[in-house]
């Protein structure tokens, strides 16, 4: 790679984040010289990002960090067409009403992560819906769908590969790579950004707006990605088998948030502290040395970070305090996530795989069938043997609480009320 000159680019490569770039040397070229205005788009499909939207929330971070200004991109017009990257289906449709929520949602996570405000480096958050809703379909075909070729549109990963596996692709999703290249023209001409970030799996679409913004108007516009992230088992990042890792703590309490980082796997410690904490290099450096159960100690390190940045230092240290209670000392911490369950429903009984499954420790009740059957799962830390077990009041522990528990690190309390 090219000796860099930049802050921004220079931690961007140094902490993992570069992928690909379209003119690196003048990219690298106009971080040095001016404040560059970037921006990241995320489409509205659930009511909170999770943990595989969290390098690209990082990034913007950075980017603010080293002076220049972020753009963090709703996708209020394009959830409506369904980025179509990386799927073998259709997204389902989503009513306005919805999109609306989940946008609302989404917000509350970059208000940890970002400075907004009028100032020249302060973040400001756009809703494409506010161009693309009012776009009138025969005007801007003539305008800018000439500037597409389908042939080269074919050949891009996000619709060749669904075409490869002869899956069905909607002339709706089609539409979307032009839609994402139209907002890069729009954010130019509105807040003079000159850089678009994304995941690899964005490249095409990225490319695409680079392009549209020079043949449209002459634009220098430039690409940035950064790899899609794995774990290293292959796991994608931001999922477990009991489903997202969201980022918003109305959907997953700080405490299983802590946990999922402290469960992180031992290959994968060191890349995430660079990726996702701003602990500084050498630091990293000594604790990915670490071996055996001295390596749980840059986990925890990890956890606390992520915690912390994501829901505060009070949330990351009663987190870690719970852990440490809970298998540490073996105690049942009040900390853990909870279930309220109303008393007449447990005294009539439950069975316990529903009870799993209503905690999100199964991702169906057939999955919590199986953790008991091979022998995973506990009921107040003693292991059930029985898989049609029911659960009433007198499941109770001294302190009034069912604690189920899914292998040895994954915990929740049923509390009836």
């Amino acid at each position: 790679m090219t000796d860099l000159r930049s802050d921004f680019l220079k931690v961007f490569q140094e902490r993992g984040y570069f992928h690909q770039c379209t003119d690196l040397e003048a990219l690298d070229k106009a971080f040095a010289e001016e404040k560059v205005t970037a921006y990241i788009g995320f489409d509205c499909t659930a009511p909170s990002l999770h943990a595989g939207s969290l390098m690209q929330i990082m990034i913007l971070r950075r980017l603010q960090q080293a002076g220049h200004k972020p753009i963090v991109l709703m996708g209020g017009g394009t959830t409506k067409v369904g980025d179509p990257t990386g799927r073998d289906e259709s997204r389902p449709v989503i009513t306005d009403e919805t999109i609306q929520a989940n946008m609302d949602g989404i917000k509350k996570v970059f208000e940890k992560f970002l400075t907004f405000g009028d100032g020249p480096t302060d973040a400001i958050m756009v809703n494409n819906a506010d161009w693309l809703d009012q776009l009138e379909y025969i005007p801007f075909l003539r305008e800018y769908g000439r500037h597409f070729s389908i042939n080269r549109m074919l050949s891009f990963d996000s619709v060749k590969l669904r075409l490869e596996r002869e899956e069905s692709m909607t002339f709706l999703e089609f539409n979307y790579m032009i839609l994402q290249a139209y907002d890069f023209v729009e954010l130019m001409k509105n807040y003079g950004c000159q850089l678009q970030i994304g995941g690899s799996d964005q490249w095409g679409n990225i490319v695409n707006g680079v392009e549209l913004g020079r043949r449209t108007n002459s634009f220098n516009l430039f690409g940035l990605t950064s790899p899609l992230l794995t774990s290293s088992s292959g796991a994608k990042m931001g999922k477990t088998a009991s489903g997202a890792v969201w980022l918003n703590e109305d959907m997953l309490s700080p405490y299983d948030y802590w946990q999922f980082w402290r469960n992180t796997e031992d290959a994968d410690v060191g890349k995430f502290l660079r990726l996702f904490t701003e602990m500084p290099v050498e630091e990293i450096a000594k604790l990915e040395k670490l071996e055996g159960q001295d390596l749980n100690e840059a986990k925890k390190a990890l956890a606390d970070a992520c915690t912390a940045m994501a829901h505060g230092e009070a949330a990351a240290t009663e987190a870690a305090e719970t852990a440490r209670k809970t298998f540490e000392m073996g105690q049942t911490a009040e900390g853990l996530p909870s279930l309220e369950i109303p008393s007449d429903e447990l005294a009539a009984g439950i069975p316990a795989f529903a009870l799993f499954h209503r905690a999100g420790l199964c991702s169906s009740s057939s999955e919590a069938r199986k953790l008991i059957k091979g022998g995973g799962a506990r009921l107040n830390d003693v292991k059930i043997e029985d898989e049609k077990l029911t659960l009433t009041l007198d499941s109770r522990d001294d302190a009034g609480h069912i604690k189920l528990s899914a292998g040895k690190k994954r915990h929740y309390l049923i509390v009836p009320v």
